[in-house]
């Protein structure tokens, strides 16, 4: 495969994951696939396709099924925010996952790893500048989940783990292609801030988000802004971090003799 021939996938949930990246990358074309966001631009001869999945499992594989078969790419890079689970993780830290999770109906299972030698390529290249991503434990659940009893279930079975949303449906969808994939995250909220709601107050039946159900919600629990405000500041400063891991790690993907 020559250089010029590659195509690399991304996938990510939200705007608000998407926006710093973009910022970033010169020249992207956007278009539309499935009804869904789809953001196309060059990096090194090779031809990124970047799409918005949505919040959830559900969106997340039918949305890394839909830039499968558009863009046939040569790996995916899934990216986005998650909430450490354990002390030893502060906001705005970088993580790649070298173990992926997934909490189905309170069960816990664990999917084939994720590919181990881009991960190290990336976590090298993103070193030589100075930026640390850690290694930890992904664990992809359909709502937010109480922290403490998701550290009292795992028991210390994985390294730094991190709540997150998308990445088992992602990666199971690549590895059904044979696509390698590798997933960072960037921490939106540390272990010791446990969500004072849930999802499905702030969504429609999609995991869409819906203003409306945001305004109501606030209207009865006008309590929940400082977190919410918090929560916002967390996620713009480690949407900047998370948004360089990403642009460096197209670059280490990008320049490989060969994905």
């Amino acid at each position: 495969m020559t250089k010029e021939n590659r195509s690399l996938g991304m996938v990510a949930a939200m705007p608000q994951e998407i926006a710093p990246v973009l910022a970033r990358i010169k020249g992207y074309a956007k278009g539309n696939i499935d009804g869904r966001n789809l953001y196309r631009f060059p990096v090194n001869g090779s031809c990124v396709y970047l799409i918005e999945s949505g919040m959830g499992p559900a969106q997340a594989a039918a949305a890394t099924r839909a830039l499968i078969r558009h863009a046939q790419p040569d790996a995916i890079l899934n990216f986005g925010f998650g909430g450490a689970v354990l002390p030893g993780l502060e906001v705005g830290e970088l993580v790649l996952a070298d173990r992926v999770f997934r909490l189905d109906q309170g069960i816990i299972g664990e999917l084939p790893q994720p590919d181990s030698a881009l991960a190290a390529l990336i976590q090298d290249y993103c070193a030589k500048v100075g930026l640390q991503l850690r290694r930890g434990g992904f664990i992809t659940a359909c709502g937010i989940r109480n922290k403490g009893e998701m550290a009292s279930r795992l028991g210390g079975s994985t390294a730094l783990p991190l709540l997150e949303m998308e990445t088992a449906a992602v990666l199971e969808q690549a590895q059904a292609a044979g696509i390698p994939l590798v997933s960072v995250r960037g921490v939106s909220d540390a272990a010791d801030e446990e969500l004072g709601f849930t999802i499905e107050e702030f969504c429609d039946a999609n995991l869409n988000l819906n203003p409306w159900r945001v305004a109501w919600t606030i209207s009865k629990r006008p309590w929940l802004i400082p977190q919410l405000v918090r929560l916002a500041g967390n996620s713009r400063r480690a949407g900047k971090r998370l948004a360089l891991a990403v642009e460096l790690a197209l670059q280490a993907l990008t320049r490989q003799t060969q994905l």
